[in-house]
């Protein structure tokens, strides 16, 4: 069974790039390397390894992988400090229309 990781490296600039591999040891090497030089990492080195995530299915690794790119930098830098209390709290919706702040649900609520 193959397995598959999602990472994320932090650039030289302070930056985030996140992929997907199958072989971890392999794609730092060549991300550090640079051996692509169209590839985001290639004048961001050196790179820092600061989170992965192992998977058995390449589609649910695929499915995470581009759930993290479109997480903001505060949501990522939680998930690689462990801090899930705040990734929760960063993860709800703070949209005006969101059911939690209009008043007229709010009062259905309470009548409730």
């Amino acid at each position: 069974m193959n397995s598959y990781y999602v990472y994320i490296l932090k650039c030289a600039d302070g930056s985030y790039y996140i992929g997907i591999t199958n072989n971890l040891d392999q794609r730092l090497t060549y991300h550090q390397l640079g051996k692509n030089i169209n590839c985001y990492t290639y004048r961001r080195r050196p790179l820092e390894m600061k989170f992965y995530q192992v998977f058995n299915d390449v589609l649910q690794a695929i499915y995470f992988e581009k759930k993290l790119k479109k997480w903001t930098r505060a949501k990522k830098e939680a998930l690689i400090n462990g801090d899930f209390d705040m990734l929760q709290i960063l993860a709800e919706c703070r949209n005006a229309t969101h059911y939690k702040y209009n008043s007229r649900w709010a009062l259905r609520l309470r009548s409730v």
